[in-house]
């Protein structure tokens, strides 16, 4: 019997593991490591080692399916996309472009999201495309592009082992990011000190030097607290200052109002761990900075990024090696879908929509008007659906279970005339569905991603999909030219060509240049090999931006009614909304049920043991669940993974935007808890 390897990329988190898939008689039946590729170097994580196993579950959705009162009914592609183009165009004639919105997807390949933001934004005349970095990294691709001018990871994963200090502040990545932490506890064997930051006693904060366990949502006083000690003792690097960047004195200004011993106050640490934790990041000759979404998913994310830049700018550790900052992606090609204009606000390669210039570029490039005015994120159009937004088209996104205070998303949801979701399960999202579309998953097309490091990569068509399943490409293709667009691709490289014909940064980005080690852009040429590090002998923006970052606190508190702190996250067994991990039956086995974590001592106060029933209450729902009693969380906090649809922890979530990004504030409310006596008190 004659075995196939393929080479291909993980489809889980941002990092972009190399996989090997073994393929007998037409199906995947193995996942390894590619000991050749140049980010995993032969690593993977429990989720990499089982990315196999979703792949041919009884679940996967195999032909079109129409609603029909509470059930659906298969129905031909003919018939599918006819009805999709004709209740689009119906929707748009009667209420206007601006009615329909589109969520693309930070699981499918770059030139994918490239043709859903393009059949959008064509045929509708709408700006409306938005997908699930608005939930998780829109505060760094906002507020980096503010200060350096590029709104993307600074650095090489690699450049993390050579690095002398690493600062991990609001990042669990020995459970979300576990071979990126490989590098960190390389360096941490080669000498570099590791420092984290975070409510939570983590993996990474367990294995770290020092761990500043602050008080949740106290990130931007510890920072600025930091900054003053660093200018307060002259440990600023006054030639990067006047050579490099703009805006200090008005930083300066503004850090006077941050003595430490206010801030020791405020964050609930030490002044003098929050002094030695400064010095070693200042002195260090190379210091990078790691974050993820205890970092972004607040009500004042963008400013936490302000922070997190102004603290590596009044170092000088950025536009170098081995040092940097290191916001680390969630989904395989969150950075990639971006990056090809699935936002409201930017056409590929974050060229604004309201620029005349641009405008006039990108209608000369596809023969249509467009326009030019930002379009609703997805928040926004969620809140919308039913009103404004009459009709959406989802592409492999769950909001069902994503999106904040879900029970108004639900409630939003059933609202809509015409919801079309395209997707390889039949997920809680597609339940609201009219017309369902059955897509690919990652071993059955191919295309590009774009990983964490700004890394285009390969990723190869496998095997064949099952049953009429089509791949995203073809179904936008067919959708596309339905609606009288002009979309003649027949393979996603011609999609790449066009893609790089737009956006300078990635010019030189081809497929045959892609097979073994991929590109980081910027890439402007053929001949180019690629940008390990960002920024080396100006930023992108010319100089570097400081910009005062204005604290605002958790907008919910506890108090009498709601006493404790709920923070959400990831779990190392999971990933986001469980789509396809839980169709995974080992990474189910591992774990089976949702949680809550919560301190010993309140457990003992409110008579709960490990394992009993738990009910948790927000000012917009409840969930039950069960407690895990853990030391891992402070007293008068809990922790809830949000991956269980079971015990959906979005619906107790903040739905207050950020003012910048409009991301939620999904890692700290207000919360109360009490224990289920009676398991019928849960159903």
């Amino acid at each position: 019997m004659n075995d196939d390897f393929v080479r291909t990329i993980c489809p889980y988190c941002g990092t972009g593991c190399g996989l090997i898939m073994k393929v007998r008689n037409g199906k995947v039946v193995g996942t390894y490591p590619d000991r050749e590729h140049p980010v995993s170097h032969g690593t993977l994580c429990i989720k990499g080692w089982c990315a196999h196993e979703f792949i041919h579950h009884p679940d996967r959705l195999t032909s079109p399916l129409i609603r029909k009162g509470d059930s659906f009914e298969e129905i031909s592609w003919e018939e599918a996309i006819a009805l999709a183009a004709g209740r689009l165009t119906e929707i748009a004639r009667i209420h206007g472009g601006d009615a329909i919105g589109g969520l693309c997807s930070a699981k499918c390949t770059n030139e994918e999201n490239y043709l859903f933001q393009k059949l959008i934004r064509m045929a509708f005349k709408t700006n409306n495309v938005d997908h699930c970095a608005r939930l998780c990294h829109a505060p760094t691709a906002a507020g980096l592009a503010r200060t350096t001018g590029s709104g993307a990871m600074t650095n090489s994963i690699s450049d993390l082992a050579g690095a002398e200090c690493i600062l991990i502040i609001g990042s669990n990545a020995a459970e979300s990011h576990p071979v990126i932490m490989g590098e960190i506890y390389r360096a941490a064997d080669r000498g570099a000190t590791v420092i984290v930051i975070d409510p939570r006693e983590t993996a990474v904060a367990q294995n770290a030097h020092l761990h500043l366990r602050i008080n949740p949502g106290t990130d931007i006083p510890l920072l600025s607290g930091m900054m003053r000690h660093i200018v307060d003792t002259g440990l600023l690097n006054t030639r990067f200052i006047e050579e490099r960047t703009e805006g200090f004195p008005e930083l300066k200004t503004y850090l006077e109002s941050w003595p430490v011993e206010k801030v020791a106050a405020e964050c609930g640490i030490e002044g003098t761990l929050i002094k030695k934790v400064a010095e070693i990041y200042a002195k260090a000759k190379d210091a990078a900075i790691v974050y993820c979404m205890g970092i972004t998913q607040h009500a004042c994310g963008t400013a936490n990024v302000f922070a997190i830049s102004n603290l590596a700018l009044l170092c000088g550790h950025v536009g170098k090696e081995f040092s940097g900052i290191y916001p680390l992606r969630g989904q395989n090609n969150v950075q990639g879908s971006c990056d090809v204009g699935g936002l409201p606000n930017v056409y590929p390669g974050y060229q604004s929509v309201s620029d005349p210039k641009v405008q006039d570029k990108f209608q000369q490039a596809w023969g249509r008007e467009l326009s030019a005015k930002p379009g609703l994120t997805v928040t926004e159009m969620i809140g919308a659906a039913g009103k404004n937004i009459r009709a959406m088209y989802i592409m492999a996104e769950n909001p069902a279970i994503s999106d904040p205070d879900v029970n108004h998303a639900l409630e939003s949801l059933g609202k809509l005339d015409f919801l079309i979701v395209q997707d390889i399960f039949l997920t809680e999202t597609a339940r609201f569905a009219h017309l369902i579309l059955p897509a690919t998953c990652f071993a059955e097309k191919t295309g590009t991603y774009t990983n964490t490091e700004r890394r285009f990569q390969l990723l190869r068509k496998v095997i064949d999909p099952p049953g009429q399943a089509k791949g995203d490409f073809e179904i936008l293709c067919l959708l596309a030219n339905a609606l009288g667009l002009n979309f003649p691709y027949t393979h996603p490289g011609e999609v790449m060509e066009e893609i790089a014909l737009l956006v300078p940064a990635y010019g030189g980005i081809r497929f045959d240049r892609l097979e073994r080690a991929g590109l980081q852009w910027p890439c402007p040429d053929v001949h180019h090999p690629g940008t390990r590090f960002l920024h080396k002998d100006r930023f992108t923006r010319g100089r570097g931006l400081f910009i005062i970052p204005e604290y605002t606190p958790p907008c919910e508190r506890p108090d009498e009614d709601y006493p404790f702190y709920l923070g959400t996250g990831r779990m190392f067994a999971h990933y986001h909304t469980g789509t396809m991990t839980r169709r995974s039956p080992f990474l189910n086995r591992e774990q089976e049920e949702p949680y809550a974590e919560i301190h010993p001592d309140d457990a003992s106060r409110m008579a709960v043991k490990d394992g009993d029933r738990i009910r948790i209450t927000t000012r917009r729902g409840s969930i039950v669940t069960a407690a895990r009693v853990s030391s891992k969380v402070s007293r008068g906090c809990i922790f809830a993974p949000f991956h269980f649809t079971e015990a959906r922890a979005n619906i107790l979530t903040n739905p207050v935007l950020d003012p910048i990004s409009k991301i939620p504030e999904f890692k700290v409310c207000a919360a109360k808890m009490e224990k289920v006596t009676n398991e019928g008190e849960g159903r």
